[in-house]
């Protein structure tokens, strides 16, 4: 014998699949409507929506190859010129990544004096040019110098610099030295002196752990746009800005 209440309550349509089922043609109809909307609000929103989703997407990709955040620098001073000028926008990778021959051990930086030897160059130079917060403090202006070779604990660098740059100081009279850590003797290609000598900027021997990234491509000027918004309202431009800090002398 046939069961007639299953028979009637199979010929019955299921009210909840016919609930989803309209739900999702709503919301994929309010979807098109948005997308093929006319109205000028609706336009400068999507256009908006799609700059941020392709300056997202950029970010994400330059994270991904540079390793550090921001993926750019503007220069902001001379100090290292010819090799780089005020309002350049220089990128930045992670110290270990793209390594040139014989870096110093555990850190992927190769000094000046190292890459002498080695024929390694960067911006016309031998050795690495590095972004670091001067004494490690995060809170100021990063400095872009280069590396110019490296000394340990107790080391009496003074003794290893090259003359020309030392201005007649003798260790006794340099605060850094003896080095007080392991790290890096810097100077910018186009100052007189060490960035050690207690003058502009003040710092001690950069300790790897300071270094924000080292310099690999220069694009000429485009930094400027960055520091000229910074000089007239305290910030980037919001591309700009995301991309790009500012690297001092």
């Amino acid at each position: 014998m046939t069961d007639a209440s299953a028979d009637d309550s199979s010929d019955e349509p299921d009210r909840t699949e016919t609930t989803a089922r309209d739900g999702t043609d709503d919301e994929s109809g309010f979807v098109r409507g948005i997308l093929n909307s006319d109205d000028e609000t609706v336009v400068f929103v999507k256009d908006i929506a799609i700059v941020v989703a392709v300056v997202a997407i950029i970010c994400l990709g330059l994270f991904a190859v540079s390793g550090v955040w921001p993926p750019f620098v503007a220069v902001e001073s001379g100090s290292m010129e010819p090799h780089m000028h005020k309002g350049d926008m220089v990128g930045l990778v992670q110290a270990d990544r793209f390594v040139g021959d014989d870096p110093v051990a555990g850190t992927g930086i190769v000094t000046a004096e190292r890459g002498r030897a080695t024929g390694h160059e960067k911006f016309g130079h031998p050795g690495d040019v590095i972004v670091y917060a001067p004494n490690g403090d995060p809170a100021a202006t990063p400095i872009i110098h280069r590396a110019r070779f490296w000394v340990e604990a107790g080391d009496n660098w003074v003794a290893e610099a090259d003359p020309a740059h030392m201005g007649d100081r003798s260790c006794g009279e340099v605060r850094s030295c003896p080095a007080p850590h392991d790290g890096f003797v810097t100077k910018g290609d186009a100052n007189a002196k060490y960035d050690q000598l207690d003058g502009v900027p003040k710092t001690t021997v950069v300790r790897p752990d300071w270094i924000v990234g080292k310099a690999v491509v220069r694009i000429p000027w485009l930094g400027t746009l960055r520091l000229l918004f910074e000089s007239i309202v305290g910030v980037g431009t919001v591309a700009v800005g995301l991309l790009a800090t500012t690297a001092s002398e």
